[in-house]
């Protein structure tokens, strides 16, 4: 069981989320303002922040940008109507650590909450660990098992993003802005190229694979248990 902090405007929504986690074993606390919100989130104590986009009294962003500003490590599920990739690419920058659209299968939310809370609260760890893949972010290096995996800068990197965020739908548009530091999406397959080559390297020798395409938006790295 973990401690939630809901904040969102809208009751039915709200209420409905409270719901769908109490049931599943979560003690929430919903505020239905920016500004209660950010009161609430500074007494500290969440497993996970869970916070609409547009809030009255101050803006969803605002409130995490703000927290992030003071230390808050909290990780926190930015929820939104607005669901296109630059609002998307807004909410990650602003310091959350997932987005979510509205509107949204409970279940997903849940899916995705868990997924936060089994994450470390510290993102800047620099030994990352997704099932049976491990990096070094300081050494440069990476294993899958007890297999070496000779991984170039820009893999490192690109790995690193991907497992950061497991479990969750990375955007091409994400990976240009946050690895390749593009401001605008290349008309190119750089991506696709980028991630066969990390595949190959990943999936030697029959091993299942980790990412998996997302049809007409990006990819997922999933654990291989």
């Amino acid at each position: 069981m973990a401690k939630l902090l809901l904040i969102e405007d809208d009751s039915e929504t709200a209420a409905d989320v409270r719901d769908d986690l109490r049931g599943r074993g979560h003690d929430v606390v919903w505020t239905a303002t920016g500004p209660d919100g950010a009161r609430a989130a500074r007494d500290g104590g969440w497993g996970a922040i869970i916070l609409d986009r547009m809030l009255p009294g101050q803006d969803g962003l605002g409130v995490l940008q703000d927290l992030r500003r003071d230390g808050d490590r909290t990780p926190a599920l930015v929820l939104s109507a607005l669901g296109d990739v630059d609002e998307r690419i807004r909410g990650l920058r602003a310091g959350g650590d997932d987005y979510l659209a509205k509107p949204f299968a409970l279940g997903e939310l849940a899916a995705r909450i868990e997924a936060l809370l089994r994450r470390p609260v510290d993102s800047r760890e620099t030994v990352l660990h997704v099932g049976s893949l491990a990096i070094d972010l300081i050494a440069g290096t990476g294993r899958r098992g007890a297999r070496d995996l000779e991984l170039l800068p820009r893999e490192l990197k690109l790995l690193e993003y991907l497992m950061r965020r497991p479990g969750q739908i990375v955007t091409r548009a994400m990976l240009f802005e946050e690895v390749w530091n593009y401001r605008f999406t290349p008309k190119s397959n750089l991506i696709d190229v980028h991630v066969g080559r990390l595949r190959r390297k990943l999936e030697a020798a029959g091993e299942p694979p980790l990412i998996h395409s997302v049809r007409g938006t990006g990819f997922t790295l999933s654990p291989d248990a």
